[in-house]
């Protein structure tokens, strides 16, 4: 059947109507596309800055939106021979031919950025995959920027815990100073946080060590030059050099992990010998409270004496001069050694037993000499104060 003209204009304005938010919607989301601040540094080390949308910046590095989504999480793939590097705050995109940093505005980020990265990149550093191609670099300068930034962390945490410990392990402390507990507090949850991170680093890493194929991938210059990719000059594959950068800072997250966790042991440690402290400190006023209760009730138990003599009853006591210096003298010496008595009843029952028989252990090799000798001497006096705190 024949449309009239009519119900044909009428059709035609709705499908305008249908199309037109639409494109409106779609040139409203393209206009709030976030803004990236780049830097870009080549493989001489030049840098240049700019800013440029995420569309635009995923368009020419041929990505996917969803590989510029950078949350604050920990984590290394490759996406069309790109190598992306989330470390935190830190975001990456290698190439074969540059490197990107995104959203560099960061005092600390800036600082290492315009210090020592532009110097590193260009062979100035002190990076041992200077002679590799660019990928090899740029990798190295990230990883050991954060490996640097972790030590520094524990550098900071380390002394102030070691010096919090040894004013708070004091067996001649009676209570404990509220403030050094906070700060132990505030230090342990800064560990803990640093624990954390350190796990996921090495995770990270972990993942890719597992899986041959994602270290073949981070070669990048494998698949655009591969004559470039044959042997490096003391014969080993470059896929295994980038193996073994992987496990060399694989192994200092370790190194950083094993000396947090002596840390997290010591805490431990102390919060025991700081109990068992304050534990010796309250049976002694409790003790002592138990030998003037016994004082107490033996002066007590003569003055009924006092009280018989006190009564309004009349006998021929009273009129013996000598009767008041006796009977005073009596009750003295009576609750003199009942109160000896009831102390000595109390020493035989409060007897701590004998500790029993602990058979010789090996002694441990001695410590590496980086470490920090105050903390073989507060541990030293921990576990010397546990042993005389019994004996106390």
């Amino acid at each position: 059947a024949a449309v009239p003209p009519g119900a044909r204009g009428l059709r035609w304005a709705g499908e305008l109507y249908q199309h037109a938010p639409t494109e409106t919607s779609q040139a409203t989301l393209a206009s709030v596309s976030p803004v990236f601040a780049v830097m870009k540094f080549d493989k001489e080390g030049n840098t240049t800055y700019f800013e440029k949308k995420k569309t635009e910046l995923y368009q020419e590095l041929g990505l996917q939106a969803r590989d510029l989504r950078f949350q604050h999480v920990m984590s290394i793939a490759t996406r069309n021979n790109r190598i992306i590097m989330r470390m935190e705050f830190l975001k990456a995109v290698i190439t074969p031919e540059f490197l990107l940093i995104l959203d560099y505005r960061n005092l600390s980020l800036e600082h290492w950025l315009l210090n020592q990265l532009a110097s590193q990149l260009a062979g100035e550093g002190q990076l041992v995959t200077y002679s590799l191609p660019f990928e090899f670099r740029a990798i190295e300068a990230i990883l050991q920027y954060w490996i640097s930034k972790l030590q520094g962390r524990l550098n900071t945490l380390q002394p102030q815990i070691l010096e919090t410990l040894e004013a708070l392990v004091d067996p001649k402390l009676l209570s404990v100073d509220r403030s050094k507990l906070h700060i132990l507090l505030q230090n342990g949850k800064s560990l803990s946080e640093l624990e954390t991170d350190l796990k996921v680093f090495k995770e990270t890493i972990l993942e890719i060590l597992d899986e041959e194929e994602l270290i073949e991938e981070l070669c990048l210059s494998k698949w655009t030059d591969p004559q470039v990719f044959q042997e490096s000059s003391s014969g080993i594959d470059h896929a295994e050099e980038m193996e073994l950068l992987l496990e060399n800072y694989y192994r200092q997250a370790e190194d950083l992990a094993n000396e947090a966790r002596e840390l997290r042991v010591l805490i431990d440690d102390s919060e025991s010998i700081i109990f068992i402290n304050l534990d010796s400190h309250r049976n002694v006023m409790m003790r002592l409270n138990l030998q003037l209760t016994m004082g107490t009730f033996s002066v007590s138990l003569f003055g009924l004496i006092g009280v018989a003599f006190g009564m309004n009853l009349e006998s021929s006591l009273e009129e013996d001069p000598r009767i008041f210096w006796l009977v005073t003298g009596i009750m003295f010496l009576g609750s003199g050694l009942i109160w000896r008595r009831l102390l000595s009843f109390l020493g035989r029952h409060l007897e701590p037993p004998l500790p029993p028989h602990v058979p010789a252990v090996l002694k441990k090799s001695q410590p590496s000499a980086g470490r920090v000798e105050i903390k073989n001497s507060l541990k030293a006096e921990t576990f010397g104060l546990s042993r005389t705190l019994p004996n106390q």
